[in-house]
């Protein structure tokens, strides 16, 4: 290409760029949304891994719930705004009832503290639909629309989408029935089932019943993926009153399974829905209810697609829920109580974008694009500056109307010691203060300031602020590790005190006092993990001369060293399931470690006899002062023995747009959406603000490609003459 046909290229594209800004005033360019003809009010989010588990059954994992929560009601809910946490009826009329029995079957007092049943009786409100979906879909003869028998009928529906047709039906009290039936069955490998057995009346033995009949399946050669119709098998404790009533009958007294109540675990299931998914072919095709979710809530999901994106639209199916109209303290001048009394839920849609890397989010977020964002560590300082006043926002962020949430996290993570091992593990007064020099020499303190930007706070005991039996203060220190600080403060003892409990345990100066051969230990650890901290580890470790070797493997080989007992030392955390003090100490129950059954909590794999009694005391009381002491008894137990190294709790902080509203951390429940209202108004100004396209670049260019093209062109019109005026010249010679 000549140089004139360059430049005359490049003068078009510059031009038509110019021309394309002139005539869209309006429009942005580099927006990563597509157009939103309908005007619809959408919440814009992201997700870096795919959903495993959309079964309410099997799903035990907060991402997954940040997906089905919103689609599926079980009978409670957590009041929104209130603190402490309060639950509240979601689909029933009233909070459900609980009578106490005796043996004979007998009513006890309400405050009988050791009964032989309770009896929770539920009463469902009436009128509430399911979302569209074929498996409700039926023909003028109200039979199914869909019922096939052979992967032949169903080889034309590659999708979901591909059945056409859909209807709903109302919530009733058999579809919860079913799906307590469910969670009965083996096959649907329910995380809950083992602890639910062990209160719901007649549930081991439903259990056993459907084992035997999936048994039959086999012997009969039914393909594996066969219905297996749940109806038919009953447990003695639960039991169908009407179409809007029905109970659960308990054995004994546990104050815990309220909670559960509002856990998906309960929500209800159809057995339309069970049989659709069932249909031969469908499941190799992910037509399943672990891709495709089907619930009565504020929203269903439309779209499904890990590799790119998965929409939650409104159900159109759905009563309506009003916003609360009280919460705590200083809710109504956050403006949280600006919407109480309105129908919600507010938005239209929720769309998250898959997204791999936490820069890209950051910077959307920025733009605008993305309405509520977390703070990673590379992006820490440009969102938050750290003063006397402790994290606030940074300047830059309170220019843009961004608004931060500050929690802490109902969660503790750790650096646990298999107590099965015969270094670090043991109940000797030598192994216990090995432990303890190790839990004084590992300065969680400073992994927090360096590694989490100072967000988080050490453990005092598993129990995280917020729940039950948490102390603060000099009365909830860990007293083998601090000391209370003139400052009012907690202060790790000095490494020299560390050291002598060291020389106690049999190592002195970090070798072993008979051999004089240095202590080598080992931590596990999924993937690579990352170098510098790493490296910030074994240094803890090196204060005391000792050496640590870093074990890192993938995360199945790694599950599989848990399981068996092969770790020595291991990270590893927990996020409450709910409010209560029992879902923390119950990590270190004896029955639940880990070794002995392989879904355990018990990563520890401790046992202490005088620790479990107490467990077992505490588990099924009221909070009252006397749990409290319970509680203390228990923490004075585990300080002495040191299953875990440290601990810490997690500070979140969560950004929000300035159009994004009614945005509180709640740090259990995960049904936040049908809360949210944007200001689409505000957010397509602040974006239009934002994204201007910067053009001097583009009109540089314009000059530079004239300056240049009009000498070539100059000297192009003098060739042309020349030769010209040479043509001419030959033809008259």
């Amino acid at each position: 290409m000549t140089l004139a046909r360059r430049l005359s290229a490049l003068m078009l594209y510059a031009t038509s760029l110019l021309v394309l800004a002139a005539c869209s005033d309006s429009s942005i360019w580099n927006n990563p949304h597509p157009e939103n003809p309908d005007n619809e009010v959408i919440l814009y989010s992201s997700f870096s891994e795919r959903p495993k588990h959309l079964d309410p059954a099997r799903s035990y994992s907060s991402d997954e719930s940040m997906f089905i929560d919103q689609i599926y009601e079980p009978p409670l809910q957590y009041h929104y705004l209130k603190r402490p946490y309060e639950l509240i009826p979601l689909t029933l009329t009233q909070m459900p009832s609980i009578t106490y029995l005796d043996t004979d079957q007998q009513v006890l007092p309400e405050d009988t503290e050791d009964p032989a049943f309770s009896v929770y009786t539920f009463d469902i409100q009436p009128g509430i639909l399911y979302q569209p979906h074929p498996a409700f879909a039926r023909d003028d003869n109200n039979q199914p629309v869909y019922n096939f028998t052979s992967e032949e009928d169903t080889a034309a529906f590659s999708s979901l989408k591909d059945f056409t047709q859909t209807g709903t039906q109302e919530l009733i009290a058999d579809d919860y029935i079913y799906q307590i039936n469910r969670l009965a069955d083996p096959k649907r490998l329910a995380p809950l089932r083992g602890l639910l057995s062990q209160y719901i009346v007649g549930m081991s033995d439903a259990t056993a019943a459907i084992t035997q009949a999936r048994k039959a399946f086999k012997e009969q050669d039914k393909p594996d993926n066969s219905w297996l119709d749940l109806r038919q098998f009953t447990m003695t404790g639960v039991k169908k009153i009407n179409d809007h009533r029905f109970s659960i009958t308990l054995k004994g007294k546990y104050p815990q399974f309220k909670y559960w109540l509002a856990f998906h675990f309960f929500a209800p299931v159809p057995w339309q829905v069970d049989r659709f998914y069932h249909q031969p072919g469908l499941p190799q095709k992910n037509i399943t209810l672990d891709w495709h979710p089907v619930g009565t809530g504020a929203f269903m999901m439309t779209e499904n697609n890990p590799n790119s994106e998965i929409i939650l639209a409104k159900n159109p199916n759905y009563r309506g829920e009003l916003y609360p109209s009280e919460g705590e303290p200083g809710d109504a001048e956050k403006g949280l109580l600006d919407d109480a009394g309105k129908t919600m839920p507010f938005i239209d849609k929720a769309i998250f974008r898959l997204e791999k890397e936490a820069i890209p989010v950051w910077t959307k977020f920025l733009q605008g694009y993305y309405d509520r964002s977390g703070i990673s560590s590379d992006s820490f300082d440009q969102a938050v500056q750290v003063g006397g006043a402790g994290i606030a926002l940074s300047d830059d962020m309170k220019a843009k109307g961004i608004t931060l949430n500050k929690a802490v996290q109902p969660a503790t993570y750790y650096l646990g010691f298999n107590m099965l091992d015969p270094v670090v593990g043991g109940y000797s007064e030598s192994q216990q203060k090995l432990r303890q020099a190790i839990a004084i020499a590992y300065q969680e303190e400073e992994y927090i300031g360096i590694f989490l930007n100072g967000r988080g706070e050490p453990a005092m005991s598993p129990i995280p602020p917020g729940i039950f039996g948490y102390q603060s203060g000099p009365d909830g220190i860990n007293k083998q590790v601090y000391d209370w600080g003139v400052d009012s403060s907690a202060v790790r003892k000095p490494i020299e005190v560390a050291k002598q409990l060291l020389a106690e345990a049999g190592y002195p100066d970090g070798r072993h006092a008979q051999t004089g051969e240095p202590l080598v230990l080992n931590l596990d650890t999924t993937g690579s993990g990352d170098q510098a901290r790493m490296t910030w580890i074994q240094k803890q470790f090196k204060k005391l001369n000792l050496q640590l070797n870093i074990r890192s493997t993938d995360y199945n080989r790694f599950k599989d060293k848990m399981e068996n007992g092969n770790a020595q030392m291991y990270f590893w955390g927990w996020l409450a399931d709910y409010p209560d003090p029992e879902n923390f100490l119950f990590l270190l129950y004896g029955p639940n470690a880990q070794i002995d059954s392989k879904s355990g909590v018990n990563s520890a794999n401790y046992k202490n006899p005088e620790y479990d009694a107490l467990f077992e005391e505490m588990q099924l009381m009221e909070d009252s002062p006397q749990r409290l002491a319970v509680i203390e008894k228990m923490k004075a137990i585990l300080r002495q023995d040191t299953p875990w190294a440290s601990g810490f709790h997690v500070h979140s902080y969560a950004l929000s747009n300035a159009w994004v509203k009614n945005t509180k951390p709640h740090g259990i429940s995960k049904l936040t959406f049908k809360y949210r209202r944007i200001d689409t108004e505000l957010r397509a100004q602040k974006q239009q603000e934002w994204n201007q396209p910067v053009l001097w670049p583009l009109w540089t260019l314009l000059i530079i490609i004239v300056a240049l093209a009009i000498p070539g062109y100059r000297g192009f019109k003098r060739r042309q003459t020349r030769t010209i005026e040479q043509v001419q010249n030959r033809a008259e010679n």
